[in-house]
């Protein structure tokens, strides 16, 4: 007898987001094969980490890391590609419930009170209908137990585009377009602030700045993916 749920994936198969062949039925997002070859950093393992190296000088954190490596043209581009413009919210979900299973074990993280999703702007937020990095801090959430307060943070003015700008450029084009609402309530807390891919951390900075507003904060990092080796 045919299912339902068989016959439905006869006319919409689910697609591995990896490598775009059928999933099997108790596969998730992923294929086995796709998952099992994840290009993982283990930078959690690391304190200083390539992640935590760029922003030394720059801010204040307790740790950073990120899950995955991303080159141009693998897998982790065609993972976040459709995340961020396909609408597969479920891969940042996905990705951020098996990080979440590394980051509980690890000391640096598994202490955090809160995970704070770095912000679209609403005109943005409006035309995707989600921010990718919430639906990565939803993933970690479930695996670690940690509350996602995603109005802490927001972005109060639409910026350009990052893409193919320099360092220096990235940095001037998110300077000040960021702010904490109610800091005080905050005193004192572990956040685990979280990003897609960080490339030259301008963003992931400009964001620790203005949460550096809130007194005797303590910041972590973490992001699906870096083009950091």
């Amino acid at each position: 007898m045919i299912y339902l749920s068989d016959f439905i994936s006869l006319i919409f198969p689910r697609i591995c987001a990896g490598c775009g062949n059928s999933l099997w039925k108790k596969e998730e997002v992923l294929c086995h094969s796709c998952e099992y070859y994840l290009p993982r950093t283990n930078f959690h393992f690391q304190h200083e980490n390539p992640v935590t190296r760029m922003f030394w000088g720059r801010v204040h954190l307790e740790t950073a890391a990120a899950f995955l490596y991303f080159n141009k043209g693998n897998k982790v581009q065609r993972m976040i590609h459709q995340l961020k413009y396909k609408g597969k919210k479920e891969i940042g979900i996905f990705l951020g419930n098996r990080y979440g299973q590394d980051l509980k074990y690890a000391p640096r993280f598994n202490a955090a009170d809160a995970i704070i999703p770095v912000p679209l702007h609403r005109k943005k937020y409006m035309q995707r209908g989600y921010n990718q990095s919430e639906q990565f801090a939803l993933g970690l959430s479930v695996s670690m137990n940690i509350p996602v307060h995603r109005h802490l943070l927001e972005r109060t003015r639409a910026n350009e585009t990052q893409t193919r700008k320099s360092r220096f450029s990235r940095f001037q084009n998110v300077n000040d377009i960021f702010s904490v609402k109610n800091p005080y309530d905050w005193s004192g807390k572990h956040l685990i602030l979280v990003d897609d891919v960080v490339t030259t951390g301008a963003t992931l900075e400009a964001c620790i700045m203005a949460l550096e507003s809130i007194p005797d904060v303590k910041i972590s990092v973490a992001c699906i993916a870096t083009t950091l080796h």
